[in-house]
């Protein structure tokens, strides 16, 4: 390996042993904090995933990991997985393969980890554990029991030999939670966890950058996530050992501070005069200052003007107060609802603009609420771009939060899933109108793109991910390095009551290709029927020349039996054009259409099984027209 940061993270959430089950968690854990981490304008790390690998392919490659890292690397080691603590006191990680009674052979023993951390020649390494741990299996027991604590910092504590400084955090220290059979996690659809969702959100909106310095560091990672856990979760207790001198910085954050710029002297003074007009006129000033694309400059001017809202005279703090209005963030819908969207179709996008000044659209996207990985939020230079994943059927129902140096604003956000085939959407219903705001234009059609407000500022576009198994972007403030991607987390509601059922049974979607398909029949049995009848009246014609005038025509077509073929070709024929038309109907239906291949095949069944019966039914009846008229003059 080259100098540079490296990550490896083991995730297992499939298990051969039936006592172990199934994980909610480690597969979206592996894939978020794989993207955050994979991010060049966030972690910058080489990423390596292992996912439901068995207990020797997981040693090898952890060793190979802390065994090729060089003096100046920094390398991550991430476990999500069930931690079991043998009957002797030990810890293990559990694999794929992982047999509970022969933890020693088929787990991975933290006593191995530590061993591999204290060979490698990097400096700076960091363990992160994020696991469920349960006590000892006992003998004759179906499930993990619990047992007294398993004091997992413990396992890692003492000199390591090898590297210069070292650090582990743990989800949990001890055992916090007891699994039994098959009440592992059984019934829930997977989500991250919440120690591993604090660790990728604040990286990824750069909340944990505490000092605001523009680097995530180990400590404030560490605070940042300890709060996180215990406000969601008062039971669990993140822990964590470090031995390293100075800093470890884990990540870049576009979280900046924005120092206010104290006001010019003269402003100053007409603030503090105690002429309430001059006071007004300088109003005017801090309103206009207010406006500028220098945001310390824009800051000082707000925070003077909100010293005056509260503390002048009431037609002074009114005039005030207004001017902070306008400088409030709009986002511009403030709702989305796109709709109906089918099952796993292209991610359907929708712009919406950030109205205010500079200050206020210096703001980034974050989750409102846990558990809205479904819902993404990308910047763009006019705001953001906002897309929807349609992995997983359902209604959704979310909101993301925009939090600035101003405040906060709330984007709502709707959508329905539907097991439908691709390229069946159903328009969805038109955005809810803006918040009343005097300066604040009508939202615009979003089909048209919006031409850039003349205030806005933009910062530049992020670079691209190179991750070893992840992709994608994570979003971040507005400002300097702000990347192109953006994810939040959250989870899918069952569908309202009364809210009708968008499943389109197998055999509504295939109604307009078998239509197509049966018209296309009938045609080509008018088209033969019409085809012999034609060939019956032609030895009719030649039976009448070979007889002369002593037999009438009619007679020889009722002995080569024209008429009937005639009359079933012509029915025929309208019987085709009949089912063409409902074929063409069915496929004009939003609810009913078929896929998009089939869609294509019914067309050209159906333009076919017209063309051929309008040709027969036309040689038909000039069949029926000609029988009468010769018969009367022959």
């Amino acid at each position: 390996m080259d100098q540079s940061r490296h990550a490896l993270i083991v995730a297992n959430d499939r298990y051969d042993d039936q006592g172990l089950r199934q994980l909610r968690s480690p597969a979206q854990d592996a894939l978020a904090l794989a993207e955050v981490l994979g991010d060049p304008q966030v972690g910058d790390f080489d990423v390596e995933v292992l996912r439901n690998e068995p207990v020797h392919a997981i040693r090898r490659v952890v060793e190979r990991f802390f065994s090729e890292g060089g003096r100046d690397d920094t390398l991550m080691l991430h476990f999500s997985c069930h931690g079991l603590k043998s009957e002797s006191g030990s810890l293990y990680f559990a694999a794929r393969d992982t047999e509970p009674r022969l933890l020693e052979a088929t787990a991975v023993s933290a006593q191995f980890v530590r061993h591999c951390m204290s060979r490698t020649r990097a400096r700076r390494t960091v363990l992160f554990l994020d696991c469920c741990y349960g006590g000892a299996f006992s003998r004759g027991a179906s499930g993990v029991r619990a047992s007294e604590d398993v004091h997992v910092l413990e396992s890692f504590g003492g000199e390591q030999a090898g590297g210069r400084g070292w650090a582990v955090i743990t989800a949990s220290n001890s055992m916090e939670y007891a699994f039994e059979g098959a009440d592992l996690a059984e019934g829930s659809a997977p989500r991250p966890s919440v120690f591993t969702h604090a660790v990728v959100e604040g990286l990824t909106t750069g909340e944990a950058d505490l000092d605001a310095d523009g680097k995530v560091s180990l400590d404030e990672l560490y605070d940042y996530v300890f709060d996180h856990v215990r406000r969601q979760n008062p039971n669990q207790t993140p822990g964590r050992t470090v031995d390293m001198q100075g800093d470890l910085y884990l990540a870049h954050s576009r979280r900046r501070r924005i120092v206010p710029r104290p006001l010019p002297q003269a402003l100053r003074r007409a603030v503090e005069d105690p002429d309430f007009y001059t006071r007004l006129g300088a109003l005017a000033e801090l309103r206009a200052r207010m406006q500028d694309t220098d945001l310390s400059v824009a800051l000082g001017a707000r925070q003077a003007l909100a010293e005056m809202a509260q503390n002048d005279i009431r037609i002074v703090s009114d005039e005030a107060r207004r001017a902070l209005a306008e400088s409030e963030l709009r986002p511009d819908p403030d709702s989305l609802d796109f709709g109906r969207v089918p099952l796993n179709s292209v991610a359907p996008h929708r712009p919406v603009r950030l109205l205010g000044p500079p200050l206020a659209r210096d703001c980034g996207p974050q989750p409102a609420r846990p558990g809205q990985d479904w819902l993404r939020a990308a910047e763009t230079p006019e705001g953001l771009d906002v897309s929807i994943d349609t992995a997983t059927a359902g209604r959704r129902s979310g909101e993301l939060r925009l939090k600035g140096a101003v405040g906060e604003a709330v984007v709502r956000v709707e959508a329905e899933v539907v097991p439908e085939p691709a390229g069946t959407t159903t328009p969805p219903r038109p955005p809810s109108p803006p918040s009343s705001v005097p300066s604040s234009p009508p939202p615009p059609p979003p089909s048209r793109p919006r031409p850039p407000s003349p205030t806005q500022t933009a910062g530049p576009a992020g670079g691209p991910r190179h991750t070893a198994s992840a992709g994608g972007g994570a979003a971040g403030r507005r400002g300097r390095g702000r990347p192109q991607g953006g994810a939040t987390v959250g989870m899918p509601r069952p569908a309202a009551a009364g809210t009708p059922a968008h499943d389109a049974p197998p055999e509504r979607s295939l109604r307009a290709p078998g239509l197509a398909a049966a018209a296309l029949a009938l045609a080509l049995a008018s088209v033969a029927t019409v085809a012999w009848a034609a060939v019956r009246a032609g030895s009719a014609a030649e039976e009448r020349v070979a007889t002369g005038d002593s037999i009438d025509l009619s007679e020889h077509v009722h002995d080569f039996g024209v008429l009937p073929p005639l009359i079933a070709a012509l029915i025929t024929a309208v019987a085709a054009l009949v089912l063409c038309a409902y074929a063409r109907h069915e496929l004009a239906s939003g609810v009913r259409r078929p896929t998009p291949w089939a869609s294509g095949t019914a067309r050209s069944l159906a333009w076919t099984a017209m063309f051929l019966s309008v040709a027969s039914l036309a040689l038909g009846a000039l069949m029926a027209i000609a029988y009468p008229i010769t018969n009367h003059f022959w």
